[in-house]
């Protein structure tokens, strides 16, 4: 073998070795890179983490994060809703009630009285008691009128009173005696005057003990004219045939 091949068997070698060299260390490297791979998917799988692939081969230089700088907003206009006037709406007008022209009949409900009874139909009170004291009504006692649930109450038309006031004549004979029917404000005094007769007269006849027990529609007997009444003053001289308010007279046999 000559010196000339001997040199290039060297140079062949050498080459050679360092080929064998640079695939070990290429070798070694991927084998870690599959290693450092395969720990980052064990990881990831049992953590459920993503993985991020970039982040593993990222670059030194840093990547700039771009920051976000909210601008101001502005504000948002306030509608404020005028109240518009509402249109007035008719007031319904309540219907006319009937005007009643006659006699009506009423059935007492429970709560109802004489004094309400009368205010509903505008009646007096009195009257409507005179038109049902009668046995063919509900037979009252004038004296404590007493209403029943389901009683029928006379209402008398609107027209309808008790019997006029009539004068006593002063002619008439003296002790001449006549039916009273005492009516709402009256006394046995004021039933003397108006009949000129006297208290004592009346209490007499009538069997009465204590004035004051007297009551509207009570009827009674006095004799009248048993006294001449003198006026104390011209202008307060009672007028003939007018002695006061004094309900119906009927002579007494």
């Amino acid at each position: 073998m000559s010196k000339q091949e001997s040199t290039k068997e060297i140079i062949d070698s050498y080459r050679k070795r360092q080929n064998q060299s640079w695939q070990t260390i290429a070798m070694f490297v991927g084998a870690a890179l599959l290693i450092i791979l395969g720990a980052a998917f064990l990881v990831t799988w049992m953590t459920g983490a993503k993985l991020d692939i970039g982040a593993i081969f990222a670059s030194k230089t840093p990547t700039p994060t771009v920051t976000f700088t909210p601008s101001p907003e502005p504000p948002t206009a306030t509608i404020t809703l005028t109240p518009t006037e509402s249109l007035p709406t008719d007031t319904p007008e309540p219907s006319p009630t009937p005007t009643r022209s006659g006699p009506v009949i009423y059935t007492a409900e429970e709560d109802d009285t004489f004094a309400a009874i009368a205010e509903m139909f505008d009646v007096d009170l009195f009257t409507l008691l005179w038109y049902n004291r009668g046995e063919d009504r509900l037979g009252l006692d004038m004296a404590n009128p007493i209403l029943f649930v389901g009683d029928d109450v006379y209402i008398p038309a609107p027209d309808d009173t008790v019997p006029t006031p009539t004068p006593i004549p002063f002619d008439l004979t003296a002790g001449f005696r006549v039916e009273y029917i005492v009516r709402p404000g009256d006394s046995v005094g004021s039933i003397a005057l108006a009949l000129r007769s006297t208290v004592d007269d009346i209490l007499e006849y009538n069997d009465i003990e204590d004035p004051n027990a007297i009551y509207p529609g009570q009827t009674l007997l006095v004799r009248v004219n048993l006294v001449t009444p003198v006026p104390t003053d011209e202008s307060e001289a009672t007028p003939a045939n007018t002695p006061g308010t004094i309900s119906t007279l009927t002579p007494s046999p």
